[in-house]
């Protein structure tokens, strides 16, 4: 009889214990299952970038920053990479979510055209247009060089492998016929700066928004000039060879000793997504940063972006369109030309 009452009061406790951890759990506060659920309920994306120092790098920061600051669920990491064409292999693959690509780069690529590559990225879908990246040659003043055709051999930064300055710059020097009469060298622009001011290289290479730290840097140090090449490009027809590429001019005093503008070419930066993240989320991206606010913040936080609107939402791009993205444009009143819908 005694063993019979001691396990029933021991059951009992048991009951008593197990029902105040329940009743105790909610008023955990952030541990609760309430939190708990918001934690599921979250969402990572990953942000590919591009190489330090460049473009690239600032956008995808501060684009980061302004989702996952303006939504309870989005929680968006920047991701450094080589640039536009490692972005674009990374997207198509689903290893980052959203990323920035060259709309040349991202026509090519779906083409199966990139060079020396011919998969097909298909996989990428466009959201927005984000800045014109101008090709900058750097050159020191004295040098004499004032025509892409005198870089003949000459050592020159191209840009990080798998980069979009990369690519531009091999399209661009091979169509000229220079690639292989040249010293071509696959350097981020921080590096190459570094190198052209301690005089290791002739040259080198960017398609990048302006103003540029790496040529800020170099300019603080050396005395530079920006090669005119647009000249270049119309003489030798790069023009009708890549039709999405258009003529742009850097403004005199964009970088110091810079008295003149110089006349160039750019590519379109898109705003890119791998094509398997949900329509609402690219939705909500396209909402936070398109914002008043969040346009804001890109214009304070680089110059490029103050290309960055509505009217210029589709300024350039050359792959169709993610759902959310058509979602979006449509309701800021903006109308969808048919080659950009899924």
């Amino acid at each position: 009889m005694r063993r019979s009452l001691f396990l029933f009061l021991a059951l009992l406790t048991a009951f008593a214990l197990l029902a105040a951890g329940c009743s105790s759990e909610p008023q955990k506060g952030k541990d609760g299952p309430s939190a708990q659920r918001q934690t599921q309920q979250k969402k990572f994306l990953a942000f590919g970038g591009g190489p330090t120092g460049g473009t690239f790098n600032f956008f995808a920061n501060k684009m980061s920053s302004i989702i996952s600051q303006s939504s309870d669920r989005l929680e968006v990491s920047p991701k450094g990479s080589g640039g536009s064409a490692e972005n674009l292999r990374s997207l198509n693959k689903d290893a980052v979510d959203v990323g920035i690509v060259y709309s040349g780069d991202a026509f090519l690529g779906r083409k199966g055209e990139l060079p020396g590559d011919s998969v097909r990225y298909d996989q990428v879908r466009a959201l927005s247009f984000l800045y014109g990246a101008p090709a900058q040659l750097v050159v020191r003043a004295d040098s004499g060089i004032t025509s892409a055709m005198d870089l003949e051999g000459k050592v020159v930064a191209v840009g990080n492998p798998g980069s979009g300055a990369a690519l531009s710059a091999e399209r661009f020097f091979r169509h000229l016929g220079l690639w292989d009469k040249l010293e071509h060298r696959s350097q981020g622009y921080s590096q190459a700066a570094s190198d052209f001011i301690s005089r290791k290289i002739d040259a080198f290479w960017l398609l990048v928004g302006y103003p540029n730290s790496a040529i800020i840097e170099a300019a603080g140090r050396v005395p530079l000039r920006l090669v005119n090449l647009h000249t270049d490009a119309v003489a030798s027809k790069f023009y009708e060879a890549y039709p999405f590429y258009t003529e742009v001019v850097i403004p005199a005093g964009t970088y110091t000793g810079q008295d003149t503008e110089v006349v160039t070419f750019q590519d379109a930066s898109l705003w890119c997504a791998s094509d398997v993240i949900d329509e609402n989320t690219i939705h909500d991206c396209l909402k936070a940063v398109y914002s008043d606010e969040g346009l804001k913040e890109m214009a304070l936080a680089h110059k490029a972006a103050s290309d960055m609107t509505s009217a210029n939402g589709l300024k350039g791009v050359s792959i169709p369109l993610h759902p959310g993205a058509v979602k979006f444009w449509k309701e800021q009143g903006v109308s969808i030309p048919p080659n950009l819908l899924p």
